[in-house]
C-alpha cells in the first residue's frame, strides 16, 4: 500500500489554491498528457462534498475510467477524493492547504492499493508508484503556476 506525499509551496492564498485543486477544468489542463476528460457526474466547475466525477484517460497505453467522490470537505484547509470505481483496489487522495508566511503549503497525500494482490505490489515496486508520483507532481506544478499567475 504505497503512500505518496507531494508538498508544494505556493505564493497565493489557501482559498485560491483549494479551489484550483477541485477545479475540473484545471484537472483536465494538468493531465493533458493522458488526454484526461470528465465524462460523467460533475464535468465542469468546482467539485463539492459528495459530488463525483468519472474521468476517462489513457494511462500506460490503456484507455480507462475512474470515478471518484469528494468524501471530506473543509474549505480551505482540506478535502478528500476517494475512488468509487476504477483500476485501483482503492484510493484516498487527501489535499491539505496551510497558510504560512504569506504563502500556502499544499500537501497531497495519495494512499492507494493496487489490484491483483502480490502482482499489484510488484507492479507498484517496478513502476506504478513512480508513475503516480510524477502524475501528482505535474498536477501540483500546474496548480502552483496557475495560482501564482492569478494572485493579486
Amino acid at each position: 500500500m504505497p503512500l505518496i506525499t507531494i508538498v508544494t509551496r505556493i505564493t497565493a492564498s489557501s482559498k485560491l489554491c483549494f479551489d484550483l485543486a477541485r477545479s475540473v477544468e484545471l484537472h483536465v489542463q494538468s493531465t493533458a498528457g493522458t488526454q484526461e476528460r470528465a465524462v460523467e457526474g460533475v464535468t465542469s466547475g468546482l467539485l463539492d462534498l459528495n459530488e463525483q466525477v468519472t474521468w476517462e484517460a489513457t494511462h500506460l497505453g490503456i484507455r480507462q475510467r475512474l470515478t471518484s467522490r469528494i468524501t471530506a470537505f473543509d474549505r480551505p484547509q482540506h478535502f478528500r477524493d476517494s475512488q468509487v470505481r476504477g483500476p485501483f483496489r482503492r484510493f484516498d487522495h487527501d489535499h491539505f492547504f496551510e497558510e504560512d508566511s504569506g504563502s500556502t503549503v499544499m500537501r497531497d497525500v495519495f494512499d492507494y492499493t493496487s489490484p491483483m494482490g502480490w502482482l499489484g505490489r510488484f507492479v507498484d515496486w517496478i513502476f506504478l508508484e513512480n508513475y503516480m508520483r510524477g502524475f501528482l507532481q505535474k498536477r501540483a506544478e500546474v496548480i502552483k503556476a496557475t495560482a501564482e499567475k492569478m494572485r493579486p
